[in-house]
């Protein structure tokens, strides 16, 4: 007879949580650009290099990371692997550089509170006044 692992429920409820994340996209609260969840796609897979107010400082966490495969679901429809094959396509085109890599949405959060043409996302729960959210992605 098989009892139940009472650490099971707690695993199952962490990944719940983690799934349940909210990913904002930010931007330094100096900034007064409005965005789209298109443009910022755009943005994040290459299609793009600046958007309206002058953004060209746009940041990701690892690939690993699972807020980065939340942010690139629901952003643009890509999967991980998707976004690495187009960044390895343009790279090797030459066409476009992919956004700077930060450890730690931490990280992200710093950037984007100390330069105005920055843009990141980050868990909604680590909103502060430090940056401003301008696309929530649902």
């Amino acid at each position: 007879m098989h009892k139940p692992l009472p650490w099971l429920g707690l695993l199952f409820s962490l990944f719940a949580t983690q799934a349940s994340a909210q990913v904002v996209v930010i931007v330094n609260p100096k900034s007064e650009v409005k965005l789209t969840a298109e443009q910022v796609a755009s943005l994040y897979m290459g299609r793009s290099t600046s958007l309206p107010g002058g953004i060209s400082q746009p940041v990701d966490l690892p690939e690993a990371n699972a807020a980065r495969e939340q942010f690139y679901s629901k952003a643009a429809g890509k999967t991980g692997a998707q976004v690495k094959a187009t960044w390895a396509r343009l790279a090797f085109s030459g066409k476009a550089t992919p956004p700077k890599e930060l450890a730690t949405a931490a990280d992200i959060k710093k950037f984007v509170a100390a330069n105005v043409d920055a843009i990141g996302y980050i868990d909604k729960s680590a909103v502060d006044s430090s940056v401003k959210v301008v696309v929530p992605l649902e």
